[in-house]
């Protein structure tokens, strides 16, 4: 009877043993197929997004043991990635948050946003280089491209996936000023940025980072063009419509290329009582983007203008409605001297020659003559 019930037991467990392995195999064929699994996700998202992003990502969500998260980051940190998915109302509604107090309860060191509104390539991206180099905690980049750029510059360069979401903008249409704003509302959401100027693809640089640093930021006005024009080309352009939100009186013309601070470029971003007059009213020949933020800034903020561009064009060759393009041929030091000192303006309500920070338009075939002058002329 002993015999029997210990054979028993011993039967017991002989199954016993056959059944475990085959519980251990389960979990060891499960294991190796999420293994699997997870590094072909890793792996395809590195591939799509780039390593850069997912390391980016994954350290910034760490927290080390015993240390809290600052509360303020998600308000005091700039984007990690400027590529979104908000609609231009998300963005513009989410831009126009500002703080009500002057001081900061952070080390802020303010910032100017050179943002680049393009058709295409940035044929001047090595100039523009060599001139922010070393000053990365003074200044943000953003692009407004029809085409997609972001392959276009290595991981090293300024302008790496420094591409906002873009879409069409046409010359003359409200789509301009649509981009601008869209430059504008991705910029203010880095709470550094404290100034903010507009640029093409075929400006130049007059001075080196640190002057035009000083200049911008030492200027008790912001530089928008903003004049009466009494000529068909000016008051010609306004439509009765636009009453009583804008009388003729009220008016203005500038250029489309400006410099403007914080509290202004929110005016722009938050605006809805001019934008639908303008979008309605203001279209070819009435060139919109010549006049809604220079009429709207003019009525709402008039001392705060410079009314000037700090962006140098040529009209005296120009063709219709385009300023003049320079060339290769077109660069040298009497050229520039024109540029430079050839004009007399108002700063802080000083007379100077100094009224120019920026030049366009220039055709690619002037990089390297200019690449070449830079260092003379532009001390960078």
């Amino acid at each position: 009877m002993l015999s029997k019930a210990v054979q028993v037991v011993t039967c017991g467990r002989t199954g016993l043993n056959k059944a475990f392995p085959i519980k251990l195999l389960l979990i060891l064929v499960f294991f190796l197929a999420f293994s699997v699994a997870f590094i072909i996700v890793t792996v395809s998202t590195i591939k799509y997004y780039g390593i850069n992003s997912v390391v980016t990502s994954v350290t910034s969500s760490f927290v080390p043991c015993g240390e809290k998260q600052n509360a303020l980051d998600k308000w005091t940190k700039p984007p990690l990635a400027l590529m979104h998915n908000m609609s231009d109302e998300e963005l513009l509604w989410l831009a126009s948050f500002m703080p009500q107090r002057k001081d900061y309860p952070f080390n802020r060191v303010p910032k100017i946003a050179f943002m680049f509104l393009t058709l295409g390539p940035l044929p001047f991206a090595p100039l523009w280089e060599r001139l922010l180099k070393g000053h990365e905690k003074h200044y943000s980049v953003y692009i407004h491209s029809q085409v997609s750029s972001l392959a276009e510059f290595p991981a090293s360069s300024v302008f790496y996936r420094r591409q906002i979401p873009s879409q069409v903008a046409e010359w003359g249409t409200m789509s301009i000023c649509d981009a601008e704003r869209r430059l504008l509302a991705n910029a203010l959401l880095d709470i550094s940025n404290e100034w903010f100027v507009l640029l093409s693809e075929s400006c130049i640089p007059l001075y080196n980072f640190t002057t035009i640093y000083g200049y911008i930021t030492k200027s008790k006005h912001s530089f928008m063009g903003s004049f009466d024009d009494p000529s068909p080309y000016g008051r010609g352009r306004y439509n009765d419509n636009m009453s009583p939100e804008v009388s003729i009186e009220e008016w203005r013309k500038g250029s489309q290329w400006f410099e403007v601070n914080r509290e202004l470029a929110v005016y722009i971003v938050k605006d809805t009582l001019y934008y639908p007059k303008f979008k309605e009213f203001c279209t070819p020949a009435c060139y919109v983007d010549e006049h809604y933020f220079p009429t709207m800034l003019t009525i709402e903020k008039p001392a705060a203008l410079a009314n000037r561009s700090l962006t140098w064009v040529d009209w005296s060759r120009g063709t219709g409605a385009h300023p003049a393009t320079f060339g290769e041929v077109d660069i040298n030091e009497d050229f520039f001297a024109r540029i430079m000192k050839g004009d007399n303006c108002t700063y802080n309500g000083e007379s100077t020659s100094m009224c120019s920070l920026f030049a366009r338009k220039f055709s690619p075939s002037a990089l390297g003559a200019l690449i070449q002058i830079a260092p003379k002329i532009m001390s960078f």
